[in-house]
């Protein structure tokens, strides 16, 4: 299998950001997105989907974090989708259940070519520290519209907003390295009976 990695850089009158990933790594993470509690999060994903992940932003955070957030979530998923290149041999597939003390959540993913997410979390509040707990739909949004990828997040129990919020981002991560793993038993074959994804 060829080298699955890739930088995009997206740059508008509102952020500029970069992203490099390589969907073969081992977990390392070098992260300014200039949103602290972010960068926590997206570690999360690196250290549980064992991606090595660059990302760089520079946004207007002075009016809040929603460009932000919303175009790092775009750019990360252009730069999936196209490390993926053909996405032949791959499970296409992928899920998880991650469970922090009381909270437990689930997330399932199709690298299917087609955009589409059902987010369905419920947070106790509505931040954390001053993070907008309403921006991580965004974040997701702007992933699956970018990546073509379909993605079910469910928090299906908890009280603290931070544990939430944690168990979607290390299930998203799981998720998201099942689906991209190499599945030897299809050979060069597309996961997909259209012979296109």
């Amino acid at each position: 299998m060829t080298a699955r990695t890739a930088r995009i850089s997206r740059d508008t009158k509102e952020t500029q950001v970069t992203v490099s990933v390589n969907l073969d790594g081992t977990g390392h993470a070098a992260l300014a997105t200039g949103i602290p509690f972010l960068d926590h999060m997206l570690d999360q994903v690196v250290r549980h989907g064992l991606i090595d992940l660059d990302i760089k932003a520079n946004g207007d955070l002075v009016i809040d974090a929603h460009h932000t957030v919303e175009d790092i979530g775009i750019t990360l998923g252009m730069a999936v989708q196209k490390a993926l290149g053909d996405k032949r041999a791959i499970r296409r597939y992928g899920h998880a259940y991650v469970p922090l003390d009381e909270a437990l959540s689930r997330v399932v993913i199709d690298l299917s070519g087609r955009p589409g997410l059902e987010f369905h979390v419920d947070f106790p509040r509505a931040q954390v520290g001053n993070f907008d707990v309403d921006l991580f739909h965004e974040f997701f949004q702007g992933f699956v519209n970018h990546a073509m990828c379909t993605l079910h997040v469910d928090g299906l129990r908890g009280r603290n907003a931070h544990h939430i919020i944690e168990t979607v981002f290390k299930a998203f991560g799981r998720a998201l390295r099942m689906a991209v793993e190499a599945d030897a038993r299809m050979g060069d074959a597309l996961p997909s009976t259209k012979g296109a994804l």
